[in-house]
């Protein structure tokens, strides 16, 4: 909870680049004088979330251009690779795009595909789409500047959503199927993480996985078998949810061996409950 320079502005100050830091811009003249003052010409904007005013837009030749960790249309929104990896995508990538009145709905400039592994989170993949995207917005601006990368309108009618998350969804509802809970899990890393209520604490999922035992659990049903530790998932499905590595309100990580022998969970017993 203390404050902490940015890589950017620590490079910048680094390389001897002037850093200014306004408070707001859409209505602050004196930081707008020091833009036209500059005449850039172009923008970028990365993981600003807010809309650019449209004195900013129509500022620079080339326009303000976003970076973006989506293939638009698709997953417009503040939490796109989150969103990706908890709905099951197997690509994603990063996007170009100049920057217009509305949320991410500005034209095309350029795009780059990159799959998401099974084992991928969210931590995981964000760092290799930004080494990625920023290949691609140095490669936008040279395309840019010689005429060779032409913006092309998004198809609006293809465009979904990746809003900013919430708390409430990390929490795991075993009606869900297991593949379904295991996406979640692993696109809501760091925060919110993905979480439950046993014996009315808070129980952390850090690690689990999809499998298919020899038995059927209900939604929500805990069986203990040795050192493992299954959890029923779906409607009369066949496929159920290890978890791996948990972490019970108040308490460090602990592996499922861990867990059951100091809880003594009981097969029968509930999750979320």
């Amino acid at each position: 909870m203390e404050l902490a320079v940015s890589p950017v502005k620590d490079a910048a100050i680094r390389l001897g680049i002037v850093v200014t830091q306004p408070a707001t811009i859409k209505n602050n003249a004196e930081f707008r004088d020091q833009l036209a003052a500059i005449r850039p010409d172009a923008i970028i904007v990365v993981g600003y979330g807010r809309i650019i005013p449209q004195w900013m837009i129509g500022l620079p030749r080339l326009g303000n251009l976003n970076l973006h960790a989506s293939l638009l249309p698709k997953y417009r929104g503040a939490a796109p690779i989150q969103w990706a990896i908890a709905n099951g995508e197997s690509v994603t990538g990063v996007t170009t795009m100049r920057i217009d009145a509305g949320l991410d709905t500005g034209d095309i400039l350029m795009q780059c595909e990159i799959p998401i592994g099974p084992e991928d989170t969210a931590e995981t993949l964000a760092p290799r789409l930004a080494a990625m995207g920023a290949d691609l917005m140095v490669e936008t601006l040279r395309g840019l500047d010689t005429g060779n990368v032409r913006p092309v309108p998004q198809d609006h009618s293809q465009a979904t959503l990746a809003p900013i998350l919430k708390k409430e969804d990390g929490r795991m509802e075993f009606t869900r199927g297991a593949e379904d809970l295991f996406n979640r899990l692993r696109g809501f890393q760091p925060w919110p993480g993905a979480f439950t209520i046993f014996r009315n604490k808070t129980l952390q999922l850090h690690r689990a996985r999809p499998v298919q035992p020899a038995f059927k659990l209900a939604s929500g049903e805990i069986a203990v078998e040795g050192a493992r530790l299954f959890i029923g998932c779906g409607q009369n499905t066949d496929i159920v949810l290890e978890l791996i590595e948990i972490q019970l309100e108040g308490k460090r990580r602990m592996t499922a061996q861990e867990f059951i022998n100091g809880y003594r969970p009981k097969s029968g017993d509930h999750l979320g409950q």
